[in-house]
């Protein structure tokens, strides 16, 4: 796991139907359905990657709280109940792996790590005052002249768009980014976003204290969605909690330039883990 060793990981991409909804998988390495795999060479761990979002149905999947339990019936139906969880969580994601956490405690999720976690007072951050009224308020205001301009737009002008946008970033893309341009995508998008604002206001204190030992949490000191003082308030009520605070002024949105960066970081983290957890395999193997 050393940043110096590259290696081609192969990266693919499924569709399958969970809670309902048609739901993307991005799967990094040889397994396919895990579940069904019983070999010796299935991993005994497994590192679930939730980002700033998108079994029986679940009333409205796009909200927060859907968007949880999508989640948690994801690894309930598709992993394993051995197989031990690791979470890496951004932004959002971080408030629905608390969420994970306290409704499905059965889950053998054994570390979390938290970066740049918006979980409490979003609407509040310097960002959440400038998006709570075009999320709350105005969103509608662009759902028509939204459609009006994208639905009619050919899929080639949608795709030259994107890779223009991508090359100004200096980012690179192993999969299809042509949803981010639907209508549909873009209203749910807003939606989710306009109950981030509204329902995520406390922090969940006793989730967190109850997890605490599996628990890293990265805050930025740039970082208008999750500012300084959030940091230093969890720091203040959690004093042996693993609370950092980025010295590198990477953003909020790190994925865009920072990525591998974080990636190297957040492997650095997990190799005590992942030695543990071998030391522990080959102990039952003998």
């Amino acid at each position: 796991m050393d940043s110096e060793i590259k290696e081609d990981i192969s990266v693919h991409e499924e569709f399958i139907l969970c809670c309902g909804v048609e739901t993307q998988v991005l799967k990094c390495g040889p397994w396919t359905a895990l579940v069904n795999d019983q070999t010796a060479n299935r991993p005994k761990l497994l590192i679930f990657i939730i980002t700033d979002p998108n079994a029986q149905e679940i009333k409205d999947v796009y909200g927060l709280s859907g968007q949880v339990e999508h989640k948690v019936a994801f690894l309930r139906t598709h992993v394993p109940k051995e197989m031990k969880l690791v979470l890496v969580c951004h932004s959002i994601g971080a408030y629905i792996a608390l969420q994970v956490l306290k409704r499905a405690p059965e889950l053998p999720i054994i570390r979390s790590f938290m970066l740049f976690p918006t979980i409490e007072r979003m609407a509040e951050s310097p960002n959440g005052r400038i998006a709570t009224p075009l999320l709350c308020w105005l969103r509608y205001v662009f759902y028509v002249p939204g459609y009006l301009l994208l639905k009619p737009c050919p899929a080639r002008i949608k795709s030259w768009l994107i890779r223009l946008a991508l090359q100004v970033m200096n980012v690179q893309s192993e999969i299809s980014l042509l949803n981010v341009l639907e209508p549909f995508c873009l209203v749910n998008v807003a939606y989710l976003g306009s109950q981030e604002m509204m329902e995520v206001v406390k922090r969940d204190d006793e989730t967190i204290k109850e997890h605490l030992s599996k628990l890293t949490f990265y805050y930025g000191t740039i970082d208008p969605w999750c500012p300084k003082e959030y940091y230093e308030d969890i720091k203040k009520h959690f004093p042996k909690g693993d609370i950092r605070l980025c010295e590198k002024k990477i953003p909020h949105a790190f994925v865009f330039r920072f990525h591998q960066e974080m990636a190297d970081m957040v492997a650095g983290w997990l190799k005590d883990d992942l030695s543990k957890i071998e030391k522990v395999t080959q102990g039952n193997k003998d």
